[in-house]
């Protein structure tokens, strides 16, 4: 047993030597976070806060100096990071987002500020021509296999078409030399057009001759197309009718949805809309470029709305000040009369004889005794002198400093104190119709009294919060009787009014300064104001009292607009009267040729109806890698992988599917990997993420009339950015390629270990 105790108490000695040296430096570490807090360095006072909250993380007071400091310092570095991005620092820039991602998850505008940072980052190491094709929402249409049928690629090469005919011989021509069939509805009339074209494009020549015989063309195959009569009889008749739903993220009030509703309806002239509130979602019936317009509508109306912590900051710095000095003379006496007078009286005895007799008389003084008072018959009382040096100064430093965090244009109310009742009046009931009741029922109602404050925040795109503000500080100062009931005397400081300010930006919203002297002087008339006797026969007193309050509010943005380069760009979606997608075609200077597609434009077949070149490689020998194939990433951080087509010949579009762990991972960004450009081409990118269940589906095509490629290289370069600990695999689960005929080649799979630490 002693050789167990004295281990054992060794250790409680070691314990006992330790806890105050761990609670001395908590309260150092603890009092280091309040200084730099107080110095505006959020970052430094995080750091220590952190160590106060590690140390004793059941301590409330560090866990709440924790939290509240943990916003502050994101919010600074994410403020850091994005000068580092102005002054062309992207790496530094990347690095902060990231440090700020990591002390508060929350802070969606980090997350954004990252995602855009990276995406800079990826256009300048793979500078790409801006194409001018349609938007991403409307190529994902165009390369949906299972949706309505769409016509194959047509060359862009310029030519020129000088033809006087009948129209329905003018879409023959035409035809014939995009390789096309073209189908005549019975009910047509050709009638004689003049088409003079130079250095167009085969489409854009169809388009032209369309608009010059008032007919319209819709796709039947692949490659043929049915001509009708333009009137709105036949297009309803002829035109496709797609379906299609659309499963709104951000948007979920009734009200929401039917803007969103009647978007569509007016803009798009869709009447077949149905709205789905249990499953926050539109079904939408249409022609196909209706739908592709709806979607984009969606896209861009179905955007979440930004967020806005609000810091307030109510201060308030009151000084009294009182000086008393000098002496308070007598200013009166009191003088009165002594009850000690000797009267004198005779007294006759019977014997004849008088004997005088001395004695007190105690009924006061007579007429008698008038001539025989002197000096110690009164008393004179002089009150006392008081001698005065007193002096009081007091400082009240009161700072309020609530935190409030609202939607874009959602009011948000904080309240903080009490609920005072006031009496509004009152009644006294009769009982039964005879008599009355003596009992008097008052009425109440209860005010909030404390700091009340209302905020409706607008985020503009610009990085600047429009602040409507209805501000109220009041307090209970005393009590006044009404008619019998006492009724609070309320104190009340208040503002409203509409500001705009930048993101972190610090405005002084109100001021009150209050400043009285007060100076009065007590003593004998004339003595008192003499500058040297004053002292000795007065008394002065000054009273110096400041009273001043601020009101401050500085806004952070913490989710921002996200408005990308397709909700802004303009479309053409036809005419006022039929509403259709012109897609844009870009003529080429010498474009890559596949071996068998002609260099010039001739009566010949289009690239759709050419066999496809054969592969160099036999079927199966095509696959995809990731680069590289094991990933080690930091929990937080980002990190990039190519993913390699090799072994495929001819390749024009690579589709692929990728799946990964959504808790473990998230998809950042998508970009041009080199390997279908390798020619100077421009390549298309298309892809479209499910979150939810960690899918994406990506599409990567070279322009249409262009030949293939062939050989090694990346495709796509993923950027993704690691969330938690773990180990997770990368998988492309579908996928192949094709060549510029549309026909599949048939490659192998790919997966990839990513293991974040």
């Amino acid at each position: 047993m002693r050789r167990l105790m004295r281990p054992a108490l060794l250790l409680l000695l070691v314990a006992i030597a330790t806890l105050p040296a761990i609670a001395d430096k908590v309260k150092d570490l603890y009092a280091k976070g309040q200084d730099a807090e107080a110095r505006q360095h959020y970052e430094v006072a995080y750091g220590f806060f952190k160590q106060c909250y590690d140390l004793k993380p059941k301590d409330l007071r560090y866990r709440a100096a924790f939290e509240r400091v943990r916003f502050e310092a994101a919010a600074s570095i994410v403020h850091n990071g994005q000068k580092l991005r102005e002054d062309g620092k992207l790496d530094e820039a990347v690095a902060e987002f990231q440090k700020a991602l990591a002390i508060d998850p929350s802070l969606f505008i980090a997350k954004q500020e990252l995602n855009r940072t990276l995406k800079m980052i990826n256009d300048l190491r793979n500078p790409q021509p801006q194409a001018a094709g349609p938007p991403a929402g409307l190529e994902r249409r165009i390369h949906d296999a299972a949706g309505p049928v769409e016509l194959a690629p047509i060359s862009n090469i310029p030519i020129t078409v000088k033809l006087t005919d009948k129209s329905d011989t003018v879409y023959r021509t035409i035809g014939q030399l995009a390789g096309i069939n073209v189908l005549f509805d019975p009910d047509y009339t050709p009638k004689q057009i003049k088409v003079e074209l130079n250095g167009v494009t085969l489409e854009e020549a169809l388009e032209i001759t369309a608009l010059e015989s008032k007919t319209f063309w819709r796709p039947v195959t692949l490659n043929t197309i049915f001509v009708a009569t333009d009137n709105p009889a036949k297009r309803k008749e002829l035109e496709q009718s797609v379906l299609k739903t659309f499963y709104l993220t951000n948007l979920s009030a009734p009200t929401e949805l039917q803007d969103v509703v009647n978007a569509i309806r007016a803009v798009l002239d869709v009447q077949r809309v149905q709205q789905l509130l249990s499953q926050n979602a539109l079904v939408v019936r249409g022609t196909p470029d209706q739908i592709a317009l709806a979607e984009k509508l969606v896209e861009d109306l179905d955007k979440a709305r930004p967020e806005v912590i609000v810091d307030i900051a109510v201060m308030q710095v009151s000084k009294d000040r009182s000086r008393t000095l000098g002496l308070s003379p007598p200013t009166s006496a009191t003088i009165t009369l002594q009850d000690n007078i000797n009267t004198t009286t005779t007294t006759t005895t019977t014997t004849g004889t008088t004997t005088p007799t001395t004695g007190t008389g105690t009924s006061g003084i007579n007429l008698n005794t008038l001539g025989s008072l002197n000096a110690t018959n009164f008393q004179v009382v002089i009150p006392s002198a008081n001698l005065s040096a007193v002096m009081n100064n007091s400082d009240t430093k009161l700072l309020q400093n609530p935190q409030i965090r609202a939607l874009d244009g959602q009011k948000a109310s904080l309240k903080i104190g009490d609920r005072v009742p006031v009496a509004t009046g009152s009644f006294q009931p009769g009982i039964g119709g005879v008599g009355i009741n003596p009992l008097v029922n008052t009425q109440f109602q209860y005010l909030d009294v404390g700091v009340n404050i209302e905020i409706t925040p607008h985020v503009h795109s610009n990085g600047e919060v429009t602040l409507k503000i209805s501000m109220d500080v009041s307090a209970v100062t005393g009590q006044s009787n009404i008619g019998g009931i006492s009724q609070p005397i309320i104190g009340q400081r208040k503002i409203e009014h509409e500001i705009r300010l930048r993101d972190g930006e610090a405005n002084l919203l109100g001021g009150i300064m209050e400043d009285q002297q007060t100076k009065s002087l007590a003593g004998i008339p004339g003595l008192a104001q003499i500058p040297i006797l004053r002292y000795l026969f007065g008394q002065t007193t000054q009273d110096h009292s400041e009273n001043e309050i601020i009101f401050a509010i500085v806004p952070h943005i913490i989710r921002g607009t996200e408005v990308s380069e397709i909700n802004q760009r303009a479309i053409d979606i036809g005419t006022s009267t039929t509403i259709e997608l012109r897609h844009s075609s870009r003529p080429q200077a010498a474009p890559a040729q596949a071996p068998s597609q002609p260099a010039t434009p001739s009566i010949q077949p289009a690239p759709t109806t050419q066999p496809p070149a054969p592969n160099a490689a036999p079927t199966g020998t095509a696959s995809f890698l990731f680069d590289p194939p094991t990933i080690q990433a930091a929990k937080g951080g980002t990190f990039m992988v190519n993913l390699l087509l090799s072994g495929a010949q001819n390749v024009h579009s690579v589709p692929v599917q990728l799946n990964y762990d959504p808790k473990m991972l998230q998809l950042v960004n998508v970009s041009n990997g080199g390997f279908l450009s390798q020619d100077g081409q421009i390549v298309t990118l298309a892809h479209r993420e499910d979150e939810m269940v960690g899918q994406s589906q990506i599409t990567a095509s070279r322009p249409p009339g262009v030949g293939g490629v062939s050989g090694q290289g990346a495709v796509v370069t993923l950027t993704f950015q690691a969330k938690t600990d773990g180990q997770t695999p990368l998988t492309i689960t579908r996928g192949g390629a094709r060549d510029p005929g549309l026909q599949a080649i048939t490659v192998n799979g790919a997966q990839a270990s990513v293991t974040i630490q």
